[in-house]
């Protein structure tokens, strides 16, 4: 049974409706029904949220499938802050005009490393 997924799982939800009403007021703003309508603005919620529904979701697959073979909940608890954490500071550092260039790099390195260490556990458990 999983029981700290879920916790990550419901955080990175609630982050990703929060950008898609960020998508959605923009949209109601500019008036823009598809598309980025050539507005810069639109452009970069657009792409804000679309990073997170792209890196999201491997992220929890990885941190489910490892708690579920038995790593330490202390652990488990530890990736699932790392892409939490990631993920927000991207987000956050995409939002800022002009763009937070060194946090957008600490929320891709926590996502990233999140992701890469948690795939190499997952394939090291299932070898060994």
């Amino acid at each position: 049974m999983l029981t700290v997924t879920p916790i990550y799982a419901g955080l990175l939800g609630l982050l990703f409706a929060a950008l898609s009403a960020r998508v959605i007021l923009a949209r109601k703003r500019l008036s823009i029904s598809l598309g980025d309508g050539g507005a810069a603005d639109m452009e970069r919620h657009i792409r804000i949220q679309g990073n997170c529904a792209e890196y999201a979701p491997l992220g929890l697959l990885l941190l489910a499938i490892a708690e579920m073979q038995g790593m330490p909940g202390w652990v488990v608890h530890l990736f699932g802050a790392m892409l939490f954490l990631g993920r927000v500071t991207h987000a956050w550092s995409l939002s800022q005009v002009p763009q937070n260039l060194s946090a957008r790099v600490v929320g891709m390195g926590l996502t990233l490393g999140m992701i890469v260490t948690v795939a190499m556990a997952n394939i090291l458990h299932a070898l060994v």
